[in-house]
């Protein structure tokens, strides 16, 4: 597909999770009568109904989602492979409509669809088998003690309870002797459609509130039974995420649920910080208030 007169327009919304994006983005979808792309890596997995707080099935019906439970956790999936499908389904869906709507919160991903991917160094296999090792003879803390020393730009972004984002970080910086920050955002895939990025904000008071509500509601929704179910897949990388791991602990004797519950509200709100200073940092990012979103990005300038 040509778009070279720069007809097709892609309308980014992402931000911290449980502010709002996924009703807004159906807003904006039947609004423009489009569809919408999910760039949240959590959503993709069919296991994670509960945990990830995919669209609800009312939801999917108002409007076509793509990339929403398409895969299992058995499934071996990274963000290259994300880029490459994403990008020829909106190819696909530009040929019959003008505008199409990108809604999420996982930043790695959003970006490899609009600035396409980062090049980085190869790494020696042994490096990272030596921090595999670590890790699992030290556990995670050892991993962050490392990046926050290292490379504290990218500390303050990434998710730090994800042991392989922190594995594949460290491989970098002992390979290259450079911090893993230094390698990103090096270069801008070019895109033949327009990009629009708005990221949403909230009073953080509020969204904290939201997250602690939304915790509730999960454990209400039987969340624990739905980790109890996926334990013979509790090492697998899907899993290794906020809701999951807390509640891992807990079947393991670390923790008591109580104990599960807070760290998981805890460890959430923290998720959602580094959300907002991962979209705080790209320039070409409009930052919008929740309320009233919807009229100020219909009345952008396309």
């Amino acid at each position: 597909m040509s778009v070279a007169d720069k007809n097709k327009r892609l309308i980014v919304i992402s931000g911290a999770t449980a502010i709002g994006k996924t009703a807004l983005s159906i807003q904006l979808a039947q609004h423009f009568n489009s569809e919408i792309i999910s760039a949240d890596s959590r959503q993709f997995y069919k296991e994670l109904k509960i945990g990830a707080t995919p669209p609800s099935q009312e939801e999917l019906i108002k409007v076509k989602h793509h990339f929403i439970q398409h895969l299992s956790v058995k499934d071996d999936y990274n963000v290259g492979l994300f880029e490459k499908d994403a990008i020829a389904v909106l190819y696909t869906l530009f040929k019959k409509t003008d505008t199409l709507i990108m809604a999420g919160g996982s930043g790695l991903y959003i970006d490899a669809v609009c600035n396409g991917l980062d090049t980085f160094p190869e790494v020696d296999e042994k490096i990272k088998k030596e921090l595999s090792a670590e890790y699992k003879n030290k556990g995670i803390t050892f991993l962050q003690d490392e990046l926050k020393k290292r490379d504290p730009v990218y500390f303050d972004i990434v998710d730090i309870n994800n042991p392989q984002r922190l594995i594949r970080a460290l491989a970098v910086i002992r390979e290259s002797r450079k911090p893993f920050s230094s390698f990103r955002n090096k270069t801008s895939a070019k895109r033949d459609f327009k990009i629009s990025h708005f990221s949403l904000e909230m009073e953080r008071e509020k969204l904290y509130e939201r997250i602690n509500r939304r915790v509730d509601l999960m454990m209400e929704e039987e969340l624990l039974k739905e980790v109890e179910n996926l334990i013979p897949y509790k090492n697998k990388n899907a899993l290794q995420t906020v809701g999951y791991k807390e509640l891992f602990s807990y079947f393991d004797g670390e923790i008591s649920l109580e104990e599960a519950i807070n760290k998981i509200k805890q460890n959430t709100r923290r998720f959602a910080k580094r959300q907002i200073s991962w979209f705080k940092r790209e320039e070409n990012i409009q930052h919008i208030s929740c309320e009233k979103a919807f009229q100020k990005i219909i009345k952008s300038s396309p």
